[in-house]
């Protein structure tokens, strides 16, 4: 998938990279997200939750970043977890790919996942979810810019 922001790239970057404002978006409402930590360098990690309204039921996951070019590209695995870190079902290796032109930043998002089988059976929810999320971001970074 492609998303165009009206945004420079050294917000969109930190907007994906920073835990700080990646807690701000990244949830699709009404959830929240909460991160215990992060440590955006090759061979680091975040661990994050999205939190149902009220403080209830959590949904961790672990991302665990393997290559990273600044401002330009990184990789990523991510999968779901327990409050433990184990991980639940299998996961999906992402690639994010940033460009800019005329003060607009496009972000390039691939997702493989391990069979097309695994892909079909959660990119339903994904889409919405993550549709909603990137409507977060063009919020957030609008009040930002």
């Amino acid at each position: 998938m492609t998303r165009e922001f009206n945004a420079g790239l050294d917000l969109v970057w930190d907007a994906f990279t920073k835990a700080e404002l990646l807690d701000q978006w990244v949830a699709p409402k009404p959830l929240t997200a909460k991160t215990k930590y992060m440590n955006f360098e090759e061979g680091g990690k975040r661990f994050y939750a999205m939190v149902m309204p009220d403080g209830g039921e959590e949904r961790w996951s672990i991302q665990e970043f393997s290559a990273i070019h600044p401002k330009t590209d990184f990789k990523m695995y991510n999968c779901f977890a327990d409050a433990d870190e184990n991980p639940q079902l299998p996961g999906s290796d992402w690639s994010y790919t940033f460009s800019t032109a005329n003060g607009r930043t496009t972000v390039k998002i691939s997702i493989y996942n391990e069979s097309f089988e695994r892909m079909e059976m959660i990119l339903e929810g994904f889409k919405l979810g993550f549709t909603a999320s990137l409507e977060n971001l063009e919020e957030l970074l609008a009040a930002k810019s």
